[in-house]
């Protein structure tokens, strides 16, 4: 199962010719700078492979994204349940990583609300969380342009890095179902 296209983007299953894309995206040290290093290719194809099984056991995921006419593959924007516990898991997180060069121009936001719409419709998910590293103010605006908010009392640090990590300190935001 797929959202309907938005106005300018298609979210899709993947395609083994996105893989050399997403391999660049995640060798770029700014599309990479809040998560924990770069990925080789070895590295990212193996996130791709994640990726793919979370489709195959939930049925949803994080999907390609494409620019029809522009770009085969930007990037992915989707949902997914973290692997890691910590107070407000289990749940469903939206998530997304674009290509720099595709930053800016409201596609990471088209992309999001469409994936938040699927999950509630779709899905039929009472909530939807996301986080991300305090620093990383284009996320934290994503997260309030498609209806998040964040309790700072919800922030938490993330149970993979370890004490002292730079990056270890996460906020949590939070979006649930129209009623």
């Amino acid at each position: 199962m797929t959202p309907p296209p938005t106005p300018r983007l298609h979210l899709r299953p993947w395609r083994d010719e996105d893989l050399p894309a997403f391999a660049t995206m995640n060798a770029d040290p700014e599309v990479m700078e809040f998560f924990p290093k770069t990925l080789d290719r070895a590295e990212s194809d193996a996130m791709a492979t994640r990726i793919r099984d979370h489709f195959a056991r939930r049925g949803y995921g994080f999907w390609a994204v494409e620019v029809p006419g522009v770009a085969n593959f930007i990037g992915f924007v989707g949902l997914s349940v973290p692997a890691f516990e910590t107070h407000f898991t289990p749940c469903v997180e939206i998530g997304w990583r674009l290509a720099r060069a595709h930053w800016g121009l409201g596609y990471a936001t088209e992309a999001a609300r469409a994936a938040i719409d699927f999950g509630f419709r779709q899905l039929a998910l009472d909530e939807i969380v996301s986080f991300t590293v305090p620093a990383n103010r284009r996320s934290r605006g994503v997260m309030e342009r498609i209806g998040m908010s964040r309790l700072p009392a919800d922030d938490f640090d993330h149970p993979v890095l370890p004490e002292g990590h730079p990056l270890r300190r996460h906020v949590l935001y939070r979006t649930t179902r129209p009623r």
